[in-house]
């Protein structure tokens, strides 16, 4: 998932340079780029839809007791809900987003949009089912996770007995498997190619474009809801492009700024049902909803698209 290290300074440049009248063609226009519908994508196993903006909480919800912190989270989750959003992903990697979201969404209320992903990280069945037990405890909604996924396939074999029990049971409502890394592409393969999944979750970006070549076109194949994490690459895409303007043909797909470019290039690609951008602040919050509204750029604009980030 992406963390936020870099875009605090991207926002503080544009602030800068927007008060001394330098900024017109950095950024323009408000977050979300138009009204309209919501932008949803269906899960293949159901036909439940998405919208296609969700939220990751990698680095950003992991403030440990800091109220003053939790509070902010509070807000950050508040805007997410207010401007259609609904997947929220995390792990018990993730030190204590878990906590952090469920004590965000206690003080929010009801939240009947949400569709909670979480995963299991560790060895072992029996470890696997206890920690997914602890997990419950912390943020699962009446009834159970709707997703709990397999954490860069860490003993994947033990934990999808498992979740196909679950699965079985009701107590979890779809299934699936990540990875954010590169190198285990073939061991993606072989477990989309032969398991009973819902969902996968990978790495894609503009730059980071290799799921394109097998991880997509199978997951397409297969049926299978597809979650993209790092769509901002970490951050570091946009040391790249916010030392450019944003092309006025942006505006074309109702784009308002790069990280609307950019999440739109993820969710238009038609095997992708959304993509979990992960943030701390409101601002950019509101910035990568407007990414779930306006149009999405088709195929001769995705190129037009990789073509001019390339080129910076």
């Amino acid at each position: 998932m992406s963390g936020t290290s870099f875009r605090p300074h991207r926002r503080e440049v544009l602030a800068s340079l927007g008060a001394l009248g330098l900024a017109a063609g950095l950024k323009a226009g408000p977050a979300v780029a138009q009204p309209g519908p919501l932008l949803t994508k269906p899960i293949p196993a159901t036909g439940e839809r998405l919208p296609v903006i969700g939220m990751g909480s990698w680095l950003t919800f992991d403030v440990d007791d800091d109220t003053a912190l939790r509070d902010r989270r509070v807000e950050v989750l508040r805007a997410f809900f207010a401007a259609g959003g609904g997947v929220i992903d995390s792990s018990p990697m993730y030190g204590s987003s878990e906590e952090v979201i469920g004590y965000c969404l206690d003080r929010l209320g009801d939240t009947p949009a949400l569709f909670s992903a979480t995963k299991v990280w560790t060895v072992l069945q029996s470890l696997g089912v206890r920690q997914m037990q602890a997990s419950e405890g912390l943020w699962a909604p009446e009834g159970g996770f709707h997703l709990m996924q397999v954490h860069n396939l860490l003993d994947w074999e033990a934990h999808l007995e498992t979740l196909a029990a679950w699965k079985a049971q009701g107590r979890v409502r779809y299934v699936g498997v990540t990875t954010s890394h590169g190198r285990r592409h073939p061991d993606m393969v072989r477990v989309m190619a032969n398991q009973p999944l819902d969902f996968v979750q990978f790495t894609y970006n503009i730059l980071d474009r290799e799921a394109e070549r097998v991880l997509l076109p199978l997951a397409a194949e297969r049926g299978l809801a597809v979650i993209v994490n790092r769509p901002f690459r970490r951050g570091r895409l946009f040391d790249i492009l916010d030392r450019h303007p944003l092309p006025g043909w942006a505006a074309e797909i109702d784009c308002a700024n790069w990280a609307q470019f950019l999440l739109k290039f993820a969710v238009s690609h038609p095997a992708v049902t959304c993509a979990i951008p992960a943030t701390s602040r409101v601002d950019h919050m509101e910035e990568n909803m407007g990414a779930a509204y306006g149009r999405l750029p088709d195929a001769e604009m995705r190129r037009r698209m990789v073509e001019y980030v390339a080129a910076l």
